[in-house]
């Protein structure tokens, strides 16, 4: 009978941290548990309520004006007031200061859960003013869910609460390629090895540093990287100087059949990240789904290098070194009998930990613990691997 709200971010859907939110609405309101979500609306047109059945809806608010990545939304404030004690828990995202506006103001008096997909590291003049909110909203919640347990344990914003975090791995539908269109793929590079990578051509993704690995590849081997970005002609223009117009391609943006056949088709994905802002990498789930091993980086403070199990579903190399970058792809591909195993293990680690059904359990789990238990550290997912502290 429980009821519960996700809050924050925008909708329609502009990136992860909204992907989740609108999984977690659908996936519990599917279970005939009631679960709304309040986001701020991108386009006027979609300020009306949605249905999502008899157990959810989605309930987007007028926005005012977008600054620094955050859409102001006073309607936000207004809504939550009004309806907020319909709730028994507000699960709210961050980073979304106008969630956490919106919470102070709502004079909410029930469970709070926290969910801290990243800390905010791009926008440093705004945190200056978002601090003291920010110090509040740590302090509001009964609980804080990372997605990874890296992650919960190395932000300096969560070093004195420990005691009452503990995490909610992503889970996504697996990622189901196309047999003739991964064939036709593969096709097109006959006797090669293919290494696939996917994502925005910013400079935080890492791609320089795969196109270096490439150049210490063997010849049998071709690496394909989809996505655009401000850094496509600066990447382009490597490619050449290199001469690797051969042996790496950037494919542009690629629709989602045609990801998912570079998926199917490929020997070995590869995420190539170097810094913190890559916090999960909900592609390496993908790559797994399929049961392709994955070569992610160990960014210091970030959960990539735990998703990616190191020896298990892949090898994770050091950011911004080629030469381990080529070297992990090589390791993986160069013996059969152990490129085997990485691919079995990829998904089994998908299995166990990443799939929309796991996540749905876990959240629905830590949601009838936190209404129902005496103390916050008995608040672990069946199944995980969290260490308590406090």
């Amino acid at each position: 009978t429980m009821k519960i709200l996700q809050l924050g971010k925008f909708f329609p859907i502009e990136g992860g941290v909204e992907k989740v939110m609108l999984d977690l609405t659908t996936g519990i309101s599917n279970r005939e548990i009631y679960c709304d979500m309040m986001s701020s609306a991108s386009t006027p047109e979609l300020e009306k309520p949605i249905e999502l059945g008899k157990f959810g809806r989605i309930l987007p608010c007028e926005t005012l004006i977008k600054l620094n990545s955050t859409m102001l939304s006073p309607c936000m404030v207004a809504r939550l007031r009004k309806i907020c004690h319909e709730y028994d828990i507000i699960h709210v995202h961050h980073p979304d200061p106008m969630a956490a506006v919106a919470l102070y103001f709502s004079g909410y008096k029930g469970k709070v859960i926290l969910h801290w997909h990243s800390d905010i590291l791009k926008q440093k003049v705004s945190l200056q003013f978002y601090k003291p909110l920010q110090k509040w909203l740590i302090k509001r919640a009964d609980l804080i869910v990372g997605t990874t347990p890296v992650y919960i344990e190395e932000s300096p914003y969560l070093k004195k609460f420990q005691y009452k975090t503990t995490y909610l791995p992503i889970g996504i539908d697996p990622t189901i390629p196309n047999a003739r269109e991964a064939e036709e793929i593969r096709a097109q590079y006959p006797g090669k090895k293919i290494v696939f990578s996917l994502g925005r051509l910013i400079e935080y993704k890492g791609f320089k540093y795969l196109i270096d690995a490439a150049s210490l590849l063997s010849d049998d081997y071709v690496v394909l990287i989809g996505g655009k970005g401000p850094l496509e002609e600066e990447l382009r223009l490597q490619i050449t100087e290199k001469g690797l117009s051969d042996k790496v391609k950037l494919l542009g943006r690629i629709s989602e059949e045609v990801k998912n056949a570079c998926f199917g088709a490929c020997d070995v994905f590869c995420m190539s990240s170097i810094m913190k802002t890559e916090a999960f990498g909900i592609v390496q789930l993908e790559a797994m789904s399929c049961g392709k091993p994955v070569v992610a980086t160990n960014i210091a403070g970030s959960g990539v290098s735990w998703v990616n199990e190191h020896g298990f579903s892949g090898l994770n190399a050091e950011p911004e070194n080629a030469a381990e970058l080529a070297g992990a792809i090589a390791e993986i591909c160069n013996n059969q009998a152990a490129y085997e195993t990485y691919c079995n293990n990829a998904k089994i680690r998908y299995d166990d930990f990443f799939t929309m059904d796991e996540m749905i359990n876990r959240c629905t789990f830590i949601y009838n613990n936190l209404l129902h238990a005496r103390e916050v550290r008995s608040i672990i997912p069946a199944g995980a691997q969290t260490q308590t502290v406090g």
